[in-house]
């Protein structure tokens, strides 16, 4: 088995690029139907007891954190990141840039989505309209400035824990060729993703229309995570049905919104070894390691 250490020494590899943490914004005027809100700044609250998460609410400006690996070690794969918090926050550290950070020492480019929420108190946006164009504009900019990023136009995924693996499979089933003919260059890339990586993902799998066009796609849950544990096996079987590639893991515990810690003494095993299962299905699909 490998050991907790092992896992989270890849946290300790030397410093990863000067652009790491940036933030560049989805448009560069405002989203569409929040151009007025654009300017009102961010909340976010640190967390009050250990294991929790750094949360980020009230986002107008829908935007990217952006990490990107060594150049010597980058394969040319880029991940986007939704972070889950059931639509009214973001956990902004441990379901995105701790694992944008891991992602770098695979050598995964990896950008964190701070996407419109739809239930936060008072919020006027919608999960399958706001929510799915912040995620789709995100796959279009990637490939827009794939050169400037180092990245492989036709490996760009999209990552959703929780809330955000909403946000990804919406992503992964509702993707469109772009607009010739747009006079944003962004706006004429194509949406779909290359891959998805569902985390305890909060879907109905029923909602969703899975074809052969969907996605490869990495789903993962705690039995003990009742809806998560439900939702993926029949997803699982959908898109098999479809003759789309998927791999499934169901622990036999570990809960709800354990994300991904630099370091973790927790003793479940879920919490020290998920992020192996999925640098091993990265190589399976042709992410990584460098080649």
């Amino acid at each position: 088995m490998i050991s907790r250490t092992a896992v989270f020494l890849l946290f300790t590899l030397p410093a990863f690029a000067a652009a790491n943490g940036e933030t560049v914004s989805l448009w560069e005027k405002g989203a569409p139907g929040s151009e007025a809100m654009a300017g009102k700044p961010e909340a976010v609250t640190k967390p009050d007891k250990q294991w929790d998460s750094v949360k980020v609410s009230s986002i107008h400006n829908p935007s990217l954190l952006v990490y990107l690996p060594p150049k010597n070690k980058a394969t040319g794969a880029a991940m986007i990141v939704a972070p889950g918090g059931g639509h009214r926050f973001l956990s902004i550290d441990t379901e995105g840039t701790n694992v944008a950070e891991y992602l770098n020492s695979q050598g995964v480019a990896a950008f964190v989505l701070k996407y419109r929420l739809a239930r936060e108190q008072g919020s006027t946006y919608k999960i399958d309209v706001d929510a799915l164009a912040d995620a789709q504009r995100a796959i279009r900019m990637l490939r827009t400035r794939a050169a400037e990023w180092n990245l492989n136009p036709a490996k760009i995924g999209i990552m959703g824990f929780s809330a955000g693996g909403e946000v990804a499979v919406l992503a992964s089933t509702r993707f469109d060729a772009g607009k010739a003919d747009s006079a944003d260059p962004i706006e004429r890339q194509n949406s779909k993703p290359d891959y998805q990586v569902l985390i305890y993902p909060g879907i109905r799998p029923e909602n969703y229309t899975v074809t052969k066009e969907t996605p490869p796609t990495f789903l993962l849950a705690a039995d003990n995570d009742r809806g998560p544990s439900t939702a993926i096996p029949a997803l699982y079987l959908a898109l098999k049905k479809a003759g789309v590639p998927a791999e499934l893991h169901v622990y036999n515990s570990g809960g709800h919104g354990f994300g991904l810690q630099p370091t973790d003494t927790r003793p479940n095993v879920i919490y020290s070894t998920w992020a192996v299962r999925l640098k091993e299905w990265m190589a399976d699909v042709g992410m990584s390691p460098v080649k």
